[in-house]
């Protein structure tokens, strides 16, 4: 078994390669198959996938048995500024590995995000795989035409839509709030956007089983249970030891003081449906993901 890495210096490629060389996750053991497997790790140095002829020529070269995306412009407020970079990186970047994957008969995961809804709230329901999207930023428009483009050109794929990620490497929420929580007395977050933190170590495990498995298809894969960003932050704070208080403001008082940033969905609670009727749903209540993340990060 041959697995290639796109993205691999990102926090969820750097996850993807612990659990791989690892065999095994805090959820459990790498599946059989893929235990031994040969783990091609690149980013854009190596190989940028906007280039359509560069990407089919290295996955015929390599000939993967999978392909996992985790390579995407994930600056939300830069992609409405640079939109052709988000373009090239969310929408024809996934394309091409789509294409190429079709060619040697690879199996293509491709994560996504819950930036693809609206953020309707949906009578507090989250929203399973059946739900329609409808971006409403640069960032969640190039993501929903990189999944239609999947969906186009490569039978054997899997579309896993996932939120508010953190990681042990990388820059993320978690580690900035700990940063501002040992400089700061508060620091204002908003409170009337409901998501679902998800740790990366939860989503590589379900990344690693669907690349075992023949469940094509779309998925989300968040952590569980729902919270705002205000009560993430709280929680952090808590779980770092920090006094410092979080103050809670709205959506609307958030773009007032930060003109630039980019419209950012108020409800995208996502409900792992999908994963629950395949492969199994093992994700975690979000704040056990998060108490677990604080006891074995080591602080960089």
């Amino acid at each position: 078994m041959k697995i290639l890495i796109t993205g691999c210096r990102g926090q969820l490629g750097q996850e993807l390669q612990a659990q791989l060389a690892a065999g095994q996750s805090p959820l459990g053991p790498v599946p059989e198959r893929l235990r031994h497997a040969t783990v091609l790790a690149i980013d854009i140095e190596d190989l940028d996938i906007a280039d359509r002829e560069a990407t089919v020529a290295y996955v015929r070269r390599h000939q993967p048995d999978v392909v996992i995306n985790c390579a995407a412009y994930t600056n939300v407020d830069g992609c409405e500024t640079d939109t052709d970079a988000a373009f090239k990186a969310n929408a024809l970047g996934p394309r091409n590995l789509a294409m190429a994957c079709e060619k040697v008969g690879a199996r293509l995961v491709h994560v996504s995000t819950d930036y693809v809804f609206p953020g309707t709230e949906n009578g507090g329901i989250p929203l399973d795989e059946s739900a329609l999207p409808a971006p409403v930023s640069a960032y969640g428009r190039t993501k929903w035409l990189g999944e239609q483009y999947v969906q186009q050109f490569c039978r054997r794929h899997f579309i896993v839509r996932t939120a508010w990620l953190y990681g042990y490497k990388g820059k993320n929420f978690v580690k900035t709030m700990v940063r501002l929580g040992k400089t700061q007395q508060s620091v204002t977050v908003v409170d009337d956007q409901r998501g679902n933190p998800t740790n990366a170590v939860d989503l590589a495990h379900h990344l690693i089983r669907l690349a075992d498995s023949h469940e094509y298809g779309l998925y989300h894969c968040t952590g569980s249970g729902v919270c705002s960003w205000a009560e993430f932050a709280a929680e952090i704070m808590r779980l770092s030891g920090s006094a410092c208080k979080v103050l809670p403001c709205t959506s609307a008082e958030y773009a007032a003081a930060h003109p630039q940033a980019a419209s950012r969905p108020a409800w995208s609670a996502l409900d792992d449906r999908a994963l629950r009727c395949t492969v199994g749903d093992a994700m975690r209540p979000w704040q056990a993901a998060l108490a677990e993340y604080f006891q074995n990060w080591n602080g960089e």
